[in-house]
């Protein structure tokens, strides 16, 4: 009969390594799926078959974690691959209001910023969790490949595809937060007044606007591509998507989106949307407007990221 004191002893230790990596699990499992909601229900799956683990036979308790996240977030990820092909509109990752600190992590506030979010979307499933296991967690080829269900050395060929392929889709130089800011301020200010010079003055040539209301608030149902397409929109109020002539009734407030810089849009004081930004060379390149009211429940209080 097995001892009731054991059990208990390890269901404690199971309890406090899990709250211990839980920040990493969920950061694991977002980066992967860029949705908060299935990042949650991967943390849950993680939980329940991490508690039926003999915890005398794990050596490393963060690797073990981890790599159950991952096998449970690979397995979402492909049902996720088949909801977006039914989307309404443009899919966007889901935002989340970060804590102060995930912008002090240069590289960890890259990975998690919508650019590079929506680049992590064109690799295939696997390809994805080998890169970001490796690129954003460090962690060795042996355990990625304990994660995935293949070698070192496949895993070796996976990470060097997904390295060459993000490198040519991810944003240039990483931008300082406060030349961010500085862009987002200039766009801010344009917006409010309308004025359509301003705006041309802090947008890229080729800078590209996706918005997603997910069908359930209008929105734009295809990118919007050069300074003069966007320029016009936004100038008009944006009255379509909703970002529309700030009055009495609208508001928008700088706040830390997936780390960095960013902007929440309130209709009557309720959120309406998030605009999120990837700035190079001082100037907007792409503008991303989340309005789908089922992607906002993270905006209202911080997240906690960590690698």
């Amino acid at each position: 009969m097995e001892d009731k004191t054991d059990t208990t002893a390890n269901g404690d230790l199971a309890t406090e390594a899990f709250v211990t990596h839980r920040n990493l699990l969920f950061t694991v499992a977002y980066e992967m799926l860029g949705s908060a909601a299935d990042a949650e229900d991967v943390l849950q799956e993680t939980w329940l078959k991490w508690v039926g683990v003999d915890l005398a036979t794990v050596r490393d308790q963060r690797a073990y974690l981890v790599r159950i996240a991952t096998r449970q977030a690979l397995d979402r990820l492909r049902a996720l691959g088949r909801r977006k092909e039914s989307y309404v509109g443009p899919w966007l990752p889901e935002p989340l209001l970060t804590v102060p600190d995930v912008a002090d992590d240069v590289e960890l506030a890259d990975s998690v910023s919508m650019a590079m979010l929506l680049v992590l979307e064109t690799l295939q499933p696997t390809e994805r969790a080998v890169f970001v296991l490796r690129e954003v967690f460090d962690l060795a080829y042996d355990e990625i490949a304990q994660a995935v269900d293949k070698t070192p050395a496949a895993v070796r060929q996976i990470a060097h595809r997904a390295r060459a392929h993000v490198a040519a889709r991810r944003p240039g130089d990483l931008v300082s937060p406060a030349e961010t800011r500085a862009a987002l301020q200039a766009f801010q200010n344009a917006v409010e007044t309308g004025d359509l010079q301003n705006l041309l003055d802090v947008l890229a040539p080729d800078v590209v606007l996706l918005a997603d209301g997910g069908g359930l608030k209008r929105a734009v149902q295809r990118p919007v591509v050069g300074a003069g397409k966007v320029a016009r929109l936004l100038s008009a109020g944006l009255a379509q998507p909703g970002l529309a002539k700030f009055g009495t009734e609208r508001s928008v407030e700088p706040a830390q989106i997936n780390g960095c810089p960013a902007l929440i849009v309130r209709i009557d004081g309720e959120i309406d949307g998030v605009v999120a930004m990837r700035v190079e060379e001082g100037l907007i390149t792409g503008l991303y407007f989340v309005r789908n009211p089922e992607k906002l429940s993270r905006v209202e209080q911080e997240t906690a990221l960590s690698r």
